[in-house]
């Protein structure tokens, strides 16, 4: 398949591995990976404040870069703005747009996929050959659970990992308290969600957390941090793209 990948402007200023992790992984699956070079952001944090009207551009960007017929899938690292592609732009381009625009924006949300749906329901794979030998917990993302629906396919992918010791983190499904301008406007509700997910991560003893969306990893990383844990985060595109080094030569 000829896959465009949408880094996402968190991803591409902030944490560029999470992105990288994701072309090294569908190029290793047999997979052309494009990277089209005039994406910008989703426009979900105009929306998600209120702004509609200034996420146009940003709505009719996506769909002149990623609509190309070329591109068989489009793939994101982050159940966020994959969220925002299929559930906002099309509001955006009905209220603001023409009605060109709207069905070029129903044309390539179709095909636009976070990394484990992709994976699982689209090139139908979970064992994707990766090799992570640490104690790992799961947190399923707000957006990728709740907007996308993803269900277990992140952790599908994870069970098959070698020599991964992935524990059930407990409370999965709770929020971490990110959500954004969430996490300013409501900095004392925000930071309470934070120290029970921290707590919860805390019991599972594992060396890392992975999911799926970069902020909401910000988010708890910090706040490990903070704490001087000793818990690193993870992207799931940088644990399915690690291999064992007999691989990797």
């Amino acid at each position: 398949m000829r896959i465009a990948l949408f880094a996402t402007c968190i991803g591409d200023t902030m944490f560029p591995d999470a992105a990288k992790s994701t072309a090294l992984l569908l190029t290793r699956l047999g997979h052309e990976v494009v990277f089209p070079p005039g994406q910008t952001c989703c426009g979900q944090m105009h929306v998600n404040t209120g702004y509609q009207p200034d996420a146009l551009p940003l709505v009719r960007n996506y769909a002149d870069e990623f609509g190309d017929a070329a591109y068989d899938a489009v793939v994101a690292p982050s159940g966020s703005c994959v969220g925002s592609v299929r559930h906002q732009h099309e509001i955006v381009a009905s209220r603001y747009g023409s009605p060109a625009l709207r069905e070029r924006v129903e044309t390539v949300k179709a095909k636009t996929y976070e990394l484990s749906e992709l994976l699982v329901d689209v090139l139908g794979v979970t064992d994707v050959g990766a090799w992570y030998p640490h104690r790992v917990t799961y947190h399923p993302t707000c957006h990728s659970l709740r907007m996308l629906r993803v269900g277990d396919k992140p952790l599908r992918l994870l069970r098959a990992v070698r020599d991964i010791d992935l524990v059930e983190l407990p409370a999965a499904d709770s929020c971490c308290g990110f959500g954004g301008t969430f996490a300013i406007k409501n900095a004392e509700t925000s930071t309470a969600m934070l120290a029970d997910k921290i707590r919860a991560v805390a019991d599972t003893g594992a060396e890392s957390l992975c999911a799926s969306d970069s902020s909401c990893l910000m988010h708890i990383g910090g706040g490990m941090s903070r704490l001087q844990m000793g818990t690193r985060t993870v992207h799931l595109a940088e644990v399915l793209a690690s291999t064992s080094p007999a691989v990797a030569r």
